[in-house]
C-alpha cells in the first residue's frame, strides 16, 4: 500500500487533493472502488471520470485542469500507471532453490540465487547465471545459456546451444530453437532433411509470449534483439534477424531468412514471407501480407476489410476480372494514343 504522495514521486508525477489517501491496487475506472487508483489515457472515457469510486485516477495536465479529485498528473498516464502496477501487484521473486524433481545435469553449472522449478530438465553444459528462475516442466538443451534474471514460464523448451539474454522473459509452452524447416527436394519428387545446425540468439529484456516458437538457424544464428517483445502464437523461421525494440502482435508469422528493423510494430496475424527485409520504422496494420522487402519507414496496410457477405461476395468476383479489366485499359489507352 502507498499514499497518493509517494505514487506522485515514485512516478515523477505531481498530484493534487489529499497526499495522505491510501492506495492498495489499480482497476479499471468504472469497476475502481475504495483504496484503489486508476486512469485515463482517452478522452472517450472521461464520461467515466465523474462517476468513478476510484480513490484516485491518473490524467493528464490538460484532463487536470477540469477535475476535482485524488489525482496523480502526468503527461502519459499509460506509462504512469505501468509504474503503479509494478509498485503495488509485482509478486515477489521466488526463493534461491532446485526442487527435488528436477533433473540437472552434473556437467550444467546453476548460480546458487537461480530457482529451478518441479520436473525441470538442464541438459549438459548448461549455464545457468545468477537470479534465473525456471518455473515447472521447463526443458533447457545441452550447451544453452541463460543469462542473468531470465524468467522461464512453467514448460518452456529451449534445444541446445540456445542463448537468451539478460532479464528476458519466456511464457509458458514456448519453444525456443526449434529445427527450421529446411528441406531439399529430391530426384524421386520427395524431400530430404537438412540439419539445421545453427543456433538461436535472444537479447537483453526481450518478452516472448505462450505458445510461441522461434526456430533456430540452418547455419550461423536466427538473433532475436534486445528489447523485443512478442505476443503470444507467433512463429519466428530460422535465420531471421528481428531488429532492437521491435514489437510483433499475436498470430505472426515471419518466413525463413527475412531481417525486420529496428522499432518496428507488427500487427497481430501478419504473415511475412521469407527472404525479405523489414526497414526500421515500419508499422504494419493487422492481417498484412508481406511478400516484398519494404524499404522506407511508413505505415502499411493489406488484405479486404470487412463487408456485408452479399457485397463481399460481388466484389470478390469483380477481383477476379481484374486483370482482364486492366488489359482492356491498357488498349483503349493505346487506341487513343494512336489518334
Amino acid at each position: 500500500m502507498r499514499t497518493l504522495e509517494q505514487l506522485a514521486v515514485l512516478t515523477d508525477s505531481s498530484f493534487s487533493g489529499n497526499k495522505d489517501t491510501k492506495i492498495h491496487s489499480v482497476a479499471d475506472l468504472k469497476e475502481a472502488s475504495e483504496g484503489q487508483i486508476s486512469f485515463v489515457n482517452n478522452n472517450k472515457y472521461l464520461k467515466h471520470l465523474e462517476t468513478s469510486n476510484a480513490s484516485a485516477v491518473i490524467v493528464t495536465h490538460e484532463i487536470a485542469k477540469s477535475f476535482k479529485g485524488n489525482i496523480l498528473i502526468n503527461e502519459n498516464p499509460y506509462m504512469a500507471v505501468a509504474h503503479v502496477i509494478e509498485i503495488l501487484h509485482a509478486e515477489p521473486k521466488p526463493k534461491a532453490v532446485i526442487h527435488k524433481s528436477a533433473s540437472i545435469d552434473e556437467s550444467a553449472v546453476v548460480h546458487e540465487s537461480a530457482s529451478i522449478g518441479p520436473n525441470v530438465v538442464i541438459d549438459e553444459k548448461v549455464e545457468i547465471q545468477a537470479g534465473v528462475i525456471v518455473e515447472a516442466g521447463c526443458f533447457i538443451g545441452k550447451n544453452s545459456i541463460l543469462k542473468k534474471g531470465i524468467h522461464l514460464y512453467p514448460n518452456v523448451t529451449v534445444y541446445k546451444d540456445t542463448i537468451i539474454g539478460e532479464n528476458t522473459i519466456v511464457h509458458a509452452a514456448a519453444t525456443l530453437g526449434a529445427d527450421g524447416f529446411g528441406f531439399a527436394p529430391t530426384p524421386e519428387k520427395q524431400w530430404f532433411k537438412i540439419l539445421q545446425i545453427g543456433n538461436l540468439i535472444i537479447g537483453d529484456d526481450v518478452e516472448v509470449g505462450a505458445n510461441t516458437t522461434i526456430d533456430r538457424a540452418t547455419l550461423g544464428s536466427t538473433k532475436i534483439n534486445n528489447g523485443v517483445k512478442l505476443d503470444n502464437h507467433i512463429h519466428i523461421g530460422h535465420n531471421v534477424t528481428i531488429g532492437e525494440h521491435t514489437v510483433m502482435a499475436a498470430g505472426t508469422v515471419v518466413g525463413g531468412s527475412t531481417s525486420i528493423g529496428k522499432r518496428c510494430q507488427i500487427g497481430g496475424a501478419s504473415a511475412l514471407s521469407g527472404h525479405i527485409v523489414i526497414a526500421d520504422d515500419v508499422i504494419l496494420t493487422g492481417r498484412s501480407m508481406v511478400t516484398n522487402s519494404v524499404k522506407l519507414a511508413g505505415v502499411y496496410s493489406s488484405g479486404i476489410a470487412l463487408d456485408e457477405n452479399k457485397k463481399w461476395r460481388k466484389n470478390a468476383a469483380r477481383f477476379r476480372k481484374l486483370d482482364d479489366l486492366a488489359k482492356k485499359v491498357k488498349n483503349l489507352e493505346k487506341k487513343l494514343n494512336e489518334k
